[in-house]
């Protein structure tokens, strides 16, 4: 299949998977199902098999359009508010969760930064462990290091696994 063949079924298909998205969101919307008419093949009802829809009750027949406006006001603002806390709840919470991860992640890789390079120290001056060498504050100084920097490394990913996990 030729390129501009393949991209006029692709477009094509596209088209046809956005329709189909869009009359699925449209019939989501729909206060009540849309019935189709029965096809030639089935029985119709008689008048009297007929399913009446379900009457309003009368104080919503006799309010006034005000009283209506203002009662379908306050669904939209429920709908609205239900909308917001499902995104909150589908789209922030794990966009939080997984950016907070990969704080501790960057942090854990600084703190290894600085592990290595207090390791790298203690190693320069591992030949003056001797008290009295000028090198033993280097020494300690890298030890330190090492140790300080290492436990904040190894804690900022082991954070940052228990997040990911949810716990």
């Amino acid at each position: 299949m030729d390129t501009a063949r393949f991209g006029r079924v692709l477009g094509s298909g596209a088209r046809s998977a956005a329709k189909t998205l869009i009359q699925a969101i449209d019939a989501a919307k729909a206060d009540a199902p849309v019935r189709t008419p029965p096809s030639s093949g089935e029985q119709r009802r008689s008048e009297g098999d007929r399913v009446q829809p379900p009457s309003r009750p009368a104080a919503s027949a006799a309010s006034p359009p005000a009283a209506q406006s203002a009662t379908r006001v306050m669904q939209q603002g429920r709908d609205v508010r239900h909308g917001v806390g499902r995104f909150r709840d589908l789209a922030l919470k794990p966009f939080v969760r997984l950016s907070g991860v990969l704080v501790l992640e960057v942090a854990g890789v600084f703190f290894g930064i600085f592990a290595l390079y207090g390791f790298d120290t203690m190693w320069r001056a591992r030949g003056s462990w001797h008290a009295g060498s000028p090198n033993h504050r280097q020494l300690i100084g890298g030890v330190l290091m090492l140790a300080l920097f290492g436990y904040f490394c190894v804690t900022s990913f082991v954070r940052a696994r228990r997040r990911e996990r949810g716990r």
